[in-house]
């Protein structure tokens, strides 16, 4: 019992097991998980969750939206590369992830990928703005009402 109490305080704080930050809304929220960022030389992978209007159906089933992971070059080029996809039904059953292969590109500015690319590459200039999956579902199907 003590080596299980000194190994949870040398742990330290429990992390949320997300750190949302709104990208923006357009026909999804779109929003980047700042936990799951893994940098890699001048950029890393970064997972980012879509979230779909209420009531979306497919075949039958009602979705939150969809998750992708994406490779991001914060050097001269700004290059992004979605690298899969995954959709998440209501409730945050996840996937199969289906992968993107189409090649990698410059990110434009007032694009969707290029506001994940400038979060990406400033974490800490972000406030988070949901913590869950549930959250950031809430959030962003507030930020579709309003647009």
């Amino acid at each position: 019992m003590i080596l299980t109490l000194l190994a949870l305080l040398s742990a330290g704080p429990a992390q949320p097991p997300h750190r949302f930050v709104f990208l923006g809304a357009d026909r999804f929220a779109h929003y980047a998980d700042m936990a799951s960022l893994q940098p890699e030389g001048s950029g890393g992978r970064i997972r980012v969750f879509q979230v779909v209007e209420p009531d979306f159906r497919a075949a039958g089933d009602a979705y939150w939206g969809g998750w992708s992971w994406w490779r991001f070059d914060c050097g001269a080029g700004g290059k992004v590369d979605r690298l899969d996809f995954a959709a998440v039904r209501e409730g945050g059953a996840e996937g199969p992830a289906t992968p993107d292969d189409a090649p990698a590109y410059a990110a434009v500015e007032g694009g969707d990928a290029f506001e994940m690319l400038v979060a990406a590459c400033n974490p800490d200039d972000y406030d988070t703005d949901a913590v869950t999956l549930e959250e950031a579902v809430t959030h962003g199907r507030a930020q579709l009402a309003i647009n």
